[in-house]
């Protein structure tokens, strides 16, 4: 029997794999880091939030998981100002080779956190399981009850123990940014992307692969209080909003920012991403206001 997680494994992080040999992000697909400083912008406000509520300690942690070539966490480091740039530490983790940034320190594993850990479109790049329907599988029968036969399902159940297990350890706040689904609506979504194009998935380390998160799945395995919520909506109430003022240079720089954010919270796009925030030892409501929950669209595949 053909063994997909070991497969998907050796393809991305083997020694010849996708991401082991050096390949990042950045030159195969879009993401919302990518796009501009806005979204560290706005982290930096959940982060600022997830400070006073732990009481503004002397070290604050920004760890991104799944950091690639860095975009994100630089991005942190370098907008950070103030007393929270003061004690700000910003960790990147990522099983690829580093990339030396200023103020960014790297590192394979998950250290210990005590503020905002980031999961950047981690999850989906973490390799699981393949079955055919009809399958007894614990976590299908649990998270997937729609497998009919002949259908294929990815199981969730490595995604849920890597982010339990990030939850973990953090003192503060975790969050997922993913593209996914819930259990209403699952299907079959593993895919490559090379070079800016949806690619079949071939397991010979020539192509990034991927899978939509079962991100209801992830948040019940970390357990504790959580919000699930559209990027959209988390970015409109982190101050994202896109409004357009000025004249000049002033109104060109307003404007380009607007599409920037335009981008970013597009519903059929990057917006449709979901926001999966846990609070340890913090109320996620002093992070984040009350949001309509998220409805993924049935495309919301990362925008290669």
């Amino acid at each position: 029997m053909f063994d997909w997680e070991a497969a998907w494994l050796a393809a991305l992080y083997g020694p010849s794999g996708f991401f082991a040999r050096g390949e990042k992000p950045s030159s195969h697909f879009r993401t919302s880091p990518l796009v501009g400083p806005e979204l560290a912008s706005a982290l930096l406000s959940l982060l600022a939030r997830v400070d006073a509520a732990l009481g503004f300690p002397q070290v604050l942690d920004f760890v991104d998981v799944g950091a690639g070539g860095g975009e994100l966490a630089f991005a942190v480091r370098s907008l950070a100002s103030g007393s929270l740039a003061s004690r700000l530490r910003v960790t990147a983790v990522e099983l690829g080779p580093p990339v030396l940034l200023p103020g960014v320190r790297w590192t394979t594993s998950i250290p210990s956190c005590v503020g905002l850990l980031v999961g950047h479109e981690w999850l989906d790049a973490i390799p699981c399981p393949v079955v055919t329907g009809p399958s007894s599988d614990p976590w299908i029968t649990r998270w997937w009850p729609s497998l009919g036969p002949g259908e294929q399902a990815e199981v969730g159940a490595p995604r849920d123990a890597a982010w339990a297990a990030a939850v973990s350890s953090v003192r503060g706040a975790a969050l997922a940014i993913d593209y996914g689904h819930l259990v209403s609506s699952r299907r079959f979504t593993l895919t490559g992307y090379r070079d800016g194009r949806q690619v079949p998935p071939v397991f010979d380390g020539s192509c990034d692969i991927t899978a939509h998160v079962a991100l209801d799945a992830c948040a019940a395995a970390a357990g504790g209080e959580f919000v699930l919520v559209s990027q959209r909506d988390a970015l409109g109430a982190l101050g994202l909003t896109g409004s357009v003022a000025g004249s000049g240079w002033d109104w060109l720089e307003s404007a380009a920012r607007a599409g920037r954010i335009a981008e970013l919270r597009d519903p059929r796009g990057l917006g449709a991403f979901g926001w999966l925030l846990h609070g340890r030892g913090v109320d996620v409501s002093d992070l984040l206001p009350a949001l309509p929950s998220w409805c993924p669209i049935p495309a919301s595949f990362s925008s290669a």
